[in-house]
This record gives C-alpha cells, sequence and structure tokens, in this order.
C-alpha cells in the first residue's frame, strides 16, 4: 500500500520537485519505504510506498517499455499473477515483480477498459507522454482514497486531502454542507468532502485530465437483483458458492512478499475470514483485536473463545477512557472529517499495535454486514413496512422488542409513546426511496441544533441531503426489493464514506498498515448483490447463508451470535476528570465563535451538563453532539489555523525520474 500525489501544470520540470516533496512528506505515513516523483514540462507525479510486493525492486513510479507510460499506485491487485501471464504471452516485458507494472501494459493494450480485468483495492495515477492525459481511476467499493481538485486549467489530486492542500494556490475552506451530512448520516455523501472545492473521485470510476478538461465516468455500479430468475435453486447450492467465493478471496488476499496477519474482533465475520486462513492456508496466524476497559464496549470474552478456537498467535491492546480521549486530534488529522462517533480511534491505536509487531498487512471482516444484512437498520425497515400495512396495529410495531429489548423494558405505555414518536414517525411512506434511512437520519440530525445560525444557514443551502442521495440512485431502483434499496444506501454512504475510510483506510495507514477485506472481492459482491432477499435477512434472521456457512467451521456460539455494533466510549473521555487539555481550549467560548460553527452557549450547556454527570452524558444523541462538536473543532483547528506548521516538518530522500 501506498500513497500518491500530483499535478498538471505548464512550468518546468525542476520547479514541480518542491512542491511534490511537500506534498509526499504530509503522507510519509502511507508508504514510509521508499519515495518516488516523475516530473516534465506538464505534470508532476509522486509515491510514497509501503512495501509489499517486490520489496527491493518495486520502487515507484513506474514505466512501460519505451518510457511514454508513467504510474503511481496506491493498492493491490490480487490477480496479478494471472494477468502477468496473460500480458507477457502478449509480448510485454516487465522489469519488477510487482502488481503496479500490470497497470502501464493493461492501457497500453485496452486503454481505460482494462479497469474490469482487476480485482483489487486501488487507487492510481497513470501519465501517458504521447497523448499528454492523466488518467486516474478508484476501486469498485472505495477501499483505497483519492482526492482532488480542480481549478481552471490546473489539477492536483493526492490519497489525502493533506497532500493537496501543500499546495498554497488550494484554499483550506469548511464545507458546511459536508459538516451537517456527516451530523445527519454520520458521513460526507457522494463526491463531497469536508472541504470547499476538494472532491473524491467516486468509487468504481475513473478520470480523465486533458488540456484542462475533466471528465468522470464509472466502469463498475453495483446492482441488486430480486432474485427471480435464480428461484429455483436450492439453498445449498447457494452455500456451496458463497464458501467457494469466500475462500478463493481469502486465498488471494493472502499474496504478499511480507507476512499477513488478521483483526480478530470475536464476531462472525472477522472469525469467519480468521477461520478460512487458519484452516486452510496457515498453521501459525497471529491475531490482533482490542478490548475496552469499560464493559459495555468489550467483547473480550468472545475473542478469547474464538483464539481458543482457531489456536492463533493472537496480541490484544485495552483501550481506555483517557487514550481515546488524547488520541482524537491525531485521528481526525488522518480521517480529515469530523466524527460523530469515537470508534476510529482504537482501531487507529490497534493499527500501531500490528506495525510495532512487525506486520504491514491484516485481514478483516468488513462488509459482510452491508452485503448479507446484518444490521438492524435492515430490520427495523423490514418491521416498519410490515406495521405500515396495518398502521393501526399493537402487535406489529412489537416486534421491535425482538431487536431492542433493554430500551423496550419500560412500562408498556411508555414503550408505546417511544415507539410512535421514533419508529412510527413517517411509517406509511413507503415509496420513499430512503425509507429505510429516513428515521435514523431525522433522528441523527438533531444534534445540528448545536450548529450558530450563520453556519446553520449556510449548512442547509439546497439541494437537501435527500434529493442529493436520491439524484444519484441508480435508474431502477425502486424497482428492486426493499431489503436491496437498503443495502444500496449503506453501501454507498456508510460502507464506502465512513467505513472504509474513518474506520479503514484511513487510521490503518496512520501506522502505515494495509487492511484487505475478503468479503468485499468484486465477485463476493457481486454475488450477495443476486442472491434471494430470503439468503440475506431470513424474517428477523441477520446474515442467513453466511450463518449456515460458518456452522462447523468457527465456534457455535459466534456463529449464532448477534451482531454487537462495533462503539467506543465517548463522553467521558472529554468531559471526565482525565480529560485531555485541548478539549477545553477547543470548546472555550473564544474558540467556538472563531471558528463560526457551533453556538457557544449552547455547546456551554451540554460541557456543563456532562460534567455534572461525572463526565457521562445520559443520551446516545448527546454523546454524538459531543464528539462531533470536538472533532469539528479538532479539523479546523488542524487544517484551517495550524495547518502551515505541520508543512515540511518531516524530511524525505527523493528519488526524481524527469522525461
Amino acid at each position: 500500500m501506498c500513497g500518491i500525489v500530483g499535478f498538471a501544470e505548464s512550468s518546468p520540470a525542476e520547479s514541480k520537485v518542491p512542491l511534490l516533496r511537500r506534498m509526499l512528506a504530509l503522507i510519509r505515513h502511507r508508504g514510509p519505504d521508499s519515495f518516488g516523483v516523475y516530473v516534465d514540462e506538464r505534470v508532476g507525479i509522486g509515491s510514497s510506498r509501503l512495501s509489499i510486493l517486490d520489496l527491493e525492486g518495486g520502487d515507484q513510479p513506474i514505466h512501460n517499455e519505451d518510457r511514454t507510460l508513467w504510474v503511481v499506485y496506491n493498492g493491490e491487485i490480487f490477480n496479478y499473477p494471472e494477468l502477468r501471464v496473460e500480458l507477457e504471452a502478449a509480448g510485454h516485458r516487465f522489469y519488477t515483480r510487482t502488481d503496479t507494472e500490470l497497470l502501464v501494459h493493461l492501457y497500453e493494450d485496452h486503454g481505460s477498459g482494462f479497469l474490469g480485468k482487476l480485482n483489487g483495492q486501488f487507487a492510481f495515477a497513470l501519465w501517458d507522454k504521447k497523448r499528454k492525459r492523466l488518467f486516474l481511476a478508484r476501486d469498485r467499493l472505495g477501499i483505497r482514497p483519492l482526492f482532488y481538485h480542480h481549478r481552471g486549467s490546473g489539477f492536483v489530486f493526492g490519497s489525502e486531502i493533506k497532500s493537496i492542500f501543500a499546495d498554497p494556490a488550494v484554499p483550506r475552506t469548511i464545507e458546511a454542507r459536508t459538516v451537517a451530512d456527516v451530523f445527519t448520516c454520520w458521513s460526507p455523501v457522494g463526491a463531497d468532502t469536508a472541504f470547499q472545492g476538494i472532491r473524491q473521485l467516486p468509487p468504481g470510476h475513473f478520470a480523465l485530465f486533458e488540456d484542462g478538461a475533466l471528465e468522470i465516468a464509472p466502469y463498475w455500479e453495483l446492482v441488486f437483483a430480486d432474485g427471480r430468475d435464480q428461484a429455483q435453486r436450492q439453498e445449498g447450492s447457494y452455500r456451496e458458492e458463497l464458501e467457494a467465493l469466500l475462500l478463493d478471496a481469502t486465498r488471494i488476499r493472502l499474496r504478499a512478499d511480507v507476512p499477513v496477519g488478521a483483526y480478530l474482533s470475536g464476531g462472525l465475520d472477522s472469525t469467519y475470514v480468521t477461520a478460512l486462513v487458519k484452516q486452510r492456508f496457515d498453521n501459525r496466524l497471529r491475531t490482533f483485536s482490542v478490548s475496552f476497559t469499560d464493559g459495555r464496549f468489550d467483547e473480550a470474552p468472545f475473542q478469547e473463545t474464538a483464539v481458543k478456537a482457531l489456536a492463533t498467535d493472537h496480541s490484544m491492546i485495552r483501550c481506555t477512557d483517557r487514550d481515546i480521549g488524547e488520541n482524537l486530534p491525531e485521528v481526525v488529522w488522518h480521517t480529515e472529517v469530523p466524527l460523530t462517533r469515537t470508534a476510529p480511534v482504537p482501531l487507529f491505536l490497534l493499527s500501531g499495535l500490528v506495525r510495532e509487531s512487525g506486520f504491514k498487512v491484516v485481514l478483516t471482516g468488513e462488509g459482510s454486514d452491508e452485503l448479507l444484512a446484518g444490521y438492524d437498520i435492515f430490520k427495523e425497515d423490514r418491521i416498519r413496512r410490515f406495521w405500515a400495512r396495518r398502521p393501526d396495529s399493537t402487535l406489529r410495531p412489537a416486534l421491535l422488542k425482538r431487536l431492542y429489548p433493554d430500551i423496550f423494558s419500560a412500562e408498556p405505555r411508555q414503550t408505546s409513546w417511544f415507539l410512535k414518536a421514533f419508529f412510527g414517525k413517517g411509517l406509511e411512506q413507503v415509496d420513499s426511496p430512503v425509507y429505510s434511512h429516513r428515521v435514523r437520519w431525522e433522528n441523527t440530525a438533531r444534534i445540528k441544533t448545536f450548529f450558530s445560525e450563520g453556519f446553520r444557514r449556510a449548512a442547509e443551502a439546497a439541494p437537501s441531503l435527500e434529493e442529493r442521495v436520491t439524484a444519484g440512485l441508480p435508474r431502477d431502483f425502486m424497482r428492486w426489493h426493499p431489503l436491496s434499496r437498503a443495502q444500496f444506501l449503506e453501501i454507498t454512504l456508510f460502507l464506502s464514506n465512513y467505513l472504509l475510510s474513518s474506520q479503514g483506510d484511513r487510521v490503518a495507514m496512520g501506522h502505515s498498515v494495509e487492511g484487505r477485506f475478503p468479503f468485499l472481492d468484486y465477485r463476493v459482491v457481486e454475488f450477495c448483490a443476486r442472491l434471494p432477499p430470503r439468503l440475506r435477512l431470513n424474517g428477523l434472521a441477520d446474515k442467513y447463508l453466511l450463518r449456515r456457512s460458518a456452522k462447523g467451521i468457527i465456534p457455535p456460539e459466534i456463529a449464532a451470535r448477534p451482531k454487537q455494533p462495533y462503539r467506543a466510549p465517548i463522553s467521558r473521555c472529554f468531559l471526565g476528570e482525565n480529560r485531555p487539555d485541548y478539549v477545553d481550549e477547543l470548546l472555550s467560548p473564544d474558540a467556538l465563535r472563531r471558528f463560526g460553527c457551533f453556538d457557544p452557549e449552547k455547546v456551554a450547556k451540554l460541557v456543563e451538563k456532562g460534567r455534572k454527570l461525572d463526565g457521562g452524558l445520559l443520551s446516545e444523541r448527546e454523546n454524538m453532539a459531543l464528539v462531533g462538536i470536538v472533532s469539528t473543532q479538532s479539523l479546523i483547528s488542524q487544517f484551517v489555523y495550524g495547518f502551515d506548521l505541520r508543512v515540511g516538518r518531516e524530511a524525505i530522500d527523493l528519488k526524481i525520474f524527469s522525461g
């Protein structure tokens, strides 16, 4: 895994090197092993390399035989051995053993059409010197990031936004609409970022920059089917295919010239992947996990069960409230977006353990919940639709007690009121494309009441969140099964723009660790999208087909274990007696007024309430508001006001190619 940067600009080649050096220094955590750039009179591209394949000979940028194509690349192409055989048979000559070199030769033969051949997680930029064309692409699910800023005839890009900000001509201004989106659906929407003028290349898209013009187009789209065309297939046939696909997806993700470990959370997904590796490929697998001193969030007993059953060589970190509070600013530096949860922080610390243990690569179980309907939001949608057929029923909404028995343990009258006020809102609007998510969005959006008046007006500029999400849906979206619609929204919003970013690439690469995701192999993704809905969510039984497959492979108590959302402590990390000094500074009336996002009086009341309760806030909404405010203030402090202090702080040795 690596970091990539670059820009297109008409100027002497040598004048580009200082800017590329600054850009790469800011993302050296993505690839500290070597640094290289290519420059000519039109472009400059660069790479910070985390060496995983061809450790000695794979430094970037990499070129074709006549040096007319140059590429910088972040990622892994897991089917690279098979593709290399094809290319060598066609007459191409390789000078490295890396998967990176495939890109220039595939482009020579197929142009932009070669992207469909790649099975991997990647973002890259390829300079076609003959055509004076910059070609960029990002993997199907958005596992690897790629950001850009386009102004007039100029274009600058990078794996992280901070590298783009190394160019002093790029403004650093918070985008109010994106902050409002994060305070509603937990993540940016579409190609938006937290900064004005900075966009991300959408997953499954490529871009061409030529003669000052930028063109962006999809090469892959996620399409769900309702399963009727395969209605006669037996469940066992589906199960065998899923098992074969996951086995092969795991197998090819073990391809590396360095050891590969695995995250083991104690849940179904990571335990299943770990079991495949342990039982089929590796008798001494190294696994890693995070636990919490706060028992409400701790999964250590389940992790211990999995470790004992699978006999892995296991390491664990135990995360405290203080750990989370102290490390949030560094996590915000890496995620480059406000957060409404602290969950990325323990994962950042976990990647530090992985790196300290001498590992660069880990397998994880991300993606299963989105593809196989593992989240409660999918069950909520099913129950609400069932309830909406008879809105006056008192029995149908009672099904929600099966999802949240703790919430609905109150007196019946209180339970009835809560149901009508929360889950019953907009109950009969079942024809809305965002029906599955609207209740959650409206509930979370209440934390926007902490916005200052001016920021609120800027954030509410048209079009609305729902209008923007709806405008980007597939043409036949409303013909899909309701479960498929809900899954599509979760994949395109939450998975790509939050889970794979703030809890994935950004916190892992903060310690130079590459995550690999067997469930996100595009073959597995497309298979799950074709599954009949009953094999994803059977009644209220989530991940039905995977749980059936897991029997006999992993401990039965884990195979049948209900989904426990991964969460981490919040309010005591920032309001308890051991709170970090920066919190008081960021939440001071002066800082709040200066940054302009939040109402100082409302924030002061929230803080006072939390401290009176010994650092513990009462509601989930208040906790989300607190971490959202602290992280937004930290983002502005580091990127808008304090950014210049970090530019050029780290020197790097640079290998320079010119043409």
